[in-house]
């Protein structure tokens, strides 16, 4: 791909890009969302169509006016959120469209379908019934089914957006066996992922992209991983530790006493101080986002009390939380935090419509584009307007909006669930300096990370999770080797891990 330009309404999103993918190699698209890595390659896809450049397969120019067009030059693209059928079988949606028939057309071939399906299966290594429907299958699994469906096609080059997103490290060493197999055998593999350790593990190449352009492909081998950050971001990120506030004298905003819930939830508490951020660690699987969704009436709770700046508070369902000055960024965003298909504004306004509406319930509209502009500026939220529908936005700015939604509310106890999820770096240290600036403005906020360098970077105390139990809470400056030992110790905390966390 080479010179490649596009623009949408009011924005351009490639200017002049390029992009070289060898037969037989991983390579690494990288760059903060809204570099244009996605576009460039919605265009291989035929997703999208180019205004200006070329693109040339085995060295012969090829025009991709459609995805069908991309599918039989044999380019597949596997998106970050997938588009299966969850009611369908594997085999059934590996083959949607191209089922083998039988009685002159007129009926499918069931069981030739399974077989055909159950073949490309078995060539990627991968023990996995095809007729199993989607819904019964894990997001790994289902992200194999995804691969299958684009190798029926008989795939030679496979676009990877954020595949290991929503994978354990299990899910994502079975996902490389895979990508390493499939590279053995000559296929070309463009890995878009923000995940800076995983480079070093699957990559051959990185190309890194930046404001619409392409910056610079170099070995991912011989490349330190400093250089292709400040590659991405065009500037050199700080990574200081901790400053811990004395908090000693603030007052507690969310206390939890003996949350229990099944086996997800087992006799939790903890607190929260005004001006804190607590963070919570443990492995997937741990109970930790059962905790949060549980704080916030989303889901219901067997036993356990929570109290809010001292009292006592019911919480049966998300709005008596609101209420109670609560807000909830669930790790979900497009499905839980944001209205995909409205715009910014609406968005913003949208868990404090009562503000906004004036008599006979009309929602006064200059009030709400006020608002929502204010909160645009405050939060640096990168749009063309208060009016852009918010699945336009990139996912960093999208997360943006949905912080803008609960401060508008005035939540002064705010829950991140995995806050930089599909945020690249650059966007990260953003949300990382609005974080800091929520707790200093003295809001209790709780975050919630798989990602243990980002829990060390951002909390004031550690909270560690393992099979629904809390088993510690480590103070700031905590070693990884000190919260992966409380992530798999079974039992309960301690008492001296309860006492050395409360003191902190």
């Amino acid at each position: 791909m080479a010179g490649i330009d596009k623009s949408f309404p009011g924005v351009r999103a490639l200017n002049g890009a390029r992009f070289e993918l060898l037969a037989g190699e991983v390579h690494a698209l990288m760059g903060e969302n809204g570099a244009g890595k996605s576009t460039l390659m919605k265009i291989l896809a035929g997703i999208y169509q180019k205004d200006r450049g070329a693109i040339l397969i085995d060295g012969n120019p090829a025009e991709i006016a459609s995805p069908r067009a991309a599918q039989a030059l044999g380019i597949g693209i596997i998106h970050q959120e997938l588009s299966l059928m969850p009611d369908l079988t594997a085999a059934q949606n590996i083959l949607i469209g191209r089922e083998p028939r039988r009685a002159g057309g007129l009926l499918l071939d069931e069981a030739a379908l399974n077989a055909r399906a159950a073949a490309i299966l078995q060539g990627m290594n991968l023990s996995l019934d095809p007729r199993t429907p989607v819904h019964g299958l894990s997001i790994a699994r289902q992200q194999m089914v995804e691969i299958a469906k684009a190798l029926s096609y008989k795939s030679r080059v496979l676009i990877m957006d954020e595949p290991t997103a929503a994978l354990n490290d299990t899910e994502i060493a079975e996902l490389f066996t895979i990508i390493r197999k499939l590279r053995g055998e000559g296929v070309g593999i463009v890995y878009i992922s923000h995940k800076m350790d995983e480079l070093k593990r699957i990559a051959d190449r990185v190309t890194v992209m930046r404001d619409s352009e392409t910056v610079d492909t170099v070995p991912a081998a011989e490349t330190p991983v400093e250089t292709i950050i400040s590659m991405m971001v065009g500037r050199k990120l700080s990574d200081e530790a901790v400053k811990v506030p004395d908090l000693s004298a603030a007052e507690v905003a969310l206390e939890v006493r003996g949350l229990r819930r099944g086996a997800e939830i087992r006799d939790v508490s903890f607190s929260v101080r005004k001006g804190e951020i607590l963070g919570f660690a443990g492995l997937m699987g741990a109970g930790r986002t059962e905790v949060a969704r549980a704080i916030f009436g989303a889901d219901p709770l067997e036993a356990g009390e929570i109290h809010v700046h001292g009292r006592k508070v019911a919480i049966a369902q998300p709005k008596d939380a609101v209420r109670a000055g609560i807000g909830y960024l669930s790790e979900d965003r497009k499905q839980f935090g944001l209205a995909t298909g409205m715009d910014v504004r609406n968005n913003i306004a949208l868990a404090s419509l009562s503000r906004f509406t004036g008599a006979g319930g009309i929602l006064r509209d200059g009030a709400m584009r006020e608002a929502a502009v204010g909160y645009i500026d405050m939060l640096s939220i990168k749009t063309p307007s208060d009016l852009q529908e918010a699945r336009l936005l990139s996912g960093g700015n999208q997360q943006k909006v949905v912080i803008a939604k609960w401060l508008l509310r005035d939540c002064d106890i705010l829950i991140f669930d995995e806050p930089t999820r599909g945020i690249d770096v650059g966007a990260k240290s953003e949300i990382y300096k609005l974080l800091n600036s929520l707790a200093a403005q003295g809001r209790a906020v709780i975050v919630i990370s798989s990602e243990l360098p980002e829990i060390l970077r951002l909390s004031h105390r550690i909270a560690v999770m393992c099979e629904g139990r809390l088993t510690g809470i480590l103070p700031a400056g905590a070693s990884q080797e000190e919260i992966m030992k409380l992530a798999t110790q079974r039992n309960g905390a301690t008492g001296a891990q309860q006492q050395m966390g409360d003191a902190a």
